[in-house]
């Protein structure tokens, strides 16, 4: 068998064991790692439709809201500007979060602990509106941020 032009012939047989080991070292590692596990809602959660104003010194946003939340504190909240354009989307539960959607700066997902500074006034909003139940009007600061909400 000749050899192809441009072709890269590998000699060295502890180059092939490594990049073996390493193959599979990556695809056992994506078995082992599985994704947080939301809860979905269900018929017994709680949920809100309204709207959202969201205002920082460079930012003014308004736009449609969905909030669901269960018993144990489980949270959705979808922010759109009309039907099938979703600017964000957010699950939380009490320890892990997830942020979607191009108002979200790029996404995120991770313990609740470890949101970047950008993001930690979102995901306060959980135990704000969680408590708020019944109110029609909700707002919220956080640090230069002015969360408005109407149900």
């Amino acid at each position: 068998m000749g050899k192809k032009p441009g072709a890269i012939e590998v000699n060295c047989p502890y180059l092939k064991i490594a990049i073996i080991a390493l193959a599979i070292i990556d695809l056992t590692g994506c078995a082992t790692m599985p994704a947080h596990k939301f809860a979905e809602p269900a018929s017994n959660w709680q949920t809100r439709t309204g709207q959202l104003m969201y205002r920082t010194p460079q930012t003014t946003l308004i736009g449609d809201v969905i909030v669901r939340y269960s018993k144990t504190s489980d949270f959705e909240l979808t922010v759109s500007k009309g039907p099938g354009v979703t600017l964000l989307s957010l699950r939380q539960d009490a320890t892990f979060a997830e942020v979607k959607g191009p108002f979200s700066r790029g996404g995120w997902s991770g313990g609740v602990e470890q949101a970047p500074q950008q993001l930690r006034g979102w995901l306060d909003l959980r135990d704000k509106l969680i408590h708020s139940q019944g109110r029609r009007m909700v707002r919220f600061v956080a640090g230069n941020e002015t969360f408005l909400f109407r149900f």
